[in-house]
């Protein structure tokens, strides 16, 4: 029912929406008079913020055209590798000339399933082109898979991640982005485990809750003071007509949206009542900024409810992994058999989402992984945003893990030839 209110409101703001969108052109076409005085600016800025705040926006393209590699700019195009119900694997091919060419180390990046979309790292999948073949998990919106492609739980997670990790052969190098960290780590364990051959040569676990004990901020007490009851009945709903993953039970986007915001509440007032402000006095530049980030910031994906319960089940409630008792599909995640995967962990001093210490907790569950293969990064001043985006990380960050990705490319010698792939 709460899905299917909202999709009432959508409805009903909808002339209204359009009419606001008129007018504001009206308002801004310079042959209008108006568009000339303090109160023409005023109207035409207020009935942009109010259209905006009322938009349901879409999934954002990933805009990504050209790449400069050892200061050539190349085109870059997007192209799905291998496409499921839930997730494509998109590679971003650069369109290098032949002699210039050269062997670059591949870098699969695991984007977050927290309600944004993959695009969400652009400016990781930008700042990472420049040096590396990269590759990357695009995840579907859950109302826009139908019923009839089953279900998707943390489970068909982890084997997703497994699958794609295979699809390289062992010659590959991995990067979890927040959320992902753990079904990473623990399809790496999976892997080593098996004694697998296909396992990556190095896993880069950035801002994520290996282990949510540590540190806790507010997103984890707010997940430890209520029980999975309360979740399934408070945030599970189901996707209406005519989306085509109608009856599908998702955590919407919207649900997902209002807890985005809430956390940091006077921080989106003060930058939308800045927009209006910066829209009267005509400065576009800084308006375009804002509309930048909340194009993006404002488009949110629905997650299944399978999914979603799992990981609050599994990640923040029972904390299954830091005590060594996390299970997929009847196989207890073994982080004792790294070995062979270098381990590197990034987190951001002033991280408010994944707490310092949760992330590097993923070296205290590799209890045989040699320390020469290990390495972790806190950058000072660093949100957790600024942990994957942005100056800080284009600066400070990319040149380290582009040190240890190259450390680790050759790596592997006789002890990855002394292991056979198991079937």
């Amino acid at each position: 029912m709460l899905y299917h209110l909202y999709e009432l409101n959508q409805a009903a703001l909808s002339p209204a929406r359009a009419a606001a969108e008129a007018y504001r052109l009206l308002f801004r076409n310079p042959l209008n008079p108006a568009s000339h005085t303090p109160l023409g600016r005023g109207a035409a800025a207020a009935l942009e913020l109010f259209e905006r705040t009322t938009r349901r926006y879409r999934e954002p393209a990933w805009d990504i055209r050209t790449t400069d590699v050892d200061g050539l700019e190349v085109a870059v195009r997007p192209r799905r590798i291998i496409a499921k119900p839930f997730c494509n694997l998109v590679y971003f091919e650069r369109d290098i000339p032949l002699a210039r060419r050269r062997k670059d180390s591949k870098l699969l990046i695991m984007a977050p399933m927290a309600g944004h979309f993959p695009t969400l790292l652009r400016g990781t999948v930008r700042d990472m082109l420049p040096h590396h073949e990269v590759y990357i998990t695009e995840w579907r919106d859950a109302r826009r898979v139908p019923r009839s492609a089953g279900s998707f739980d943390l489970d068909d997670y982890i084997d997703y991640v497994i699958e794609f990790i295979r699809y390289f052969q062992g010659d590959v190098h991995v990067m979890a982005v927040c959320q992902p960290t753990v079904p990473v780590f623990a399809a790496v364990s999976l892997l080593e485990a098996e004694r697998d051959r296909s396992a990556p040569r190095s896993m880069i676990l950035m801002a994520g809750p290996i282990d949510a004990r540590e540190n806790p901020t507010a997103v984890n007490r707010f997940a430890d003071g209520r029980s999975l009851e309360w979740f399934e009945r408070n945030v599970i709903t189901q996707v209406p007509w005519p989306h085509k993953g109608m009856m599908r039970h998702v955590y919407p986007g919207f649900l997902q949206l209002s807890g985005f915001m809430g956390m940091n509440l006077d921080r989106h007032i003060t930058a939308h009542r800045e927009l209006f402000h910066n829209l009267i006095r005509g400065d576009g530049d800084s308006a375009d900024k804002h509309r930048e980030f909340y194009d993006e910031f404002l488009a949110v994906m629905d997650l299944t409810a399978e999914y979603y319960l799992q990981t609050i089940h599994t990640v923040f409630l029972r904390y299954a992994l830091p005590k060594g008792e996390m299970v997929h599909r009847n196989r207890r995640v073994e982080p004792e058999a790294v070995r062979r995967v270098a381990l590197m962990t990034v987190e951001g001093e002033k991280d408010d989402i994944s707490g310092n210490g949760q992330t590097f907790a993923a070296h205290n569950l590799c209890t045989n992984l040699p320390s020469s293969m290990r390495q972790h990064h806190l950058q000072p001043g660093a949100g957790h945003y600024g942990v994957f985006n942005g100056s800080r990380f284009r600066a400070e960050i990319v040149p380290k893990i582009n040190s240890f990705i190259a450390a680790n490319q050759r790596r592997r010698g006789l002890l990855a030839r002394s292991f056979g792939r198991k079937s």
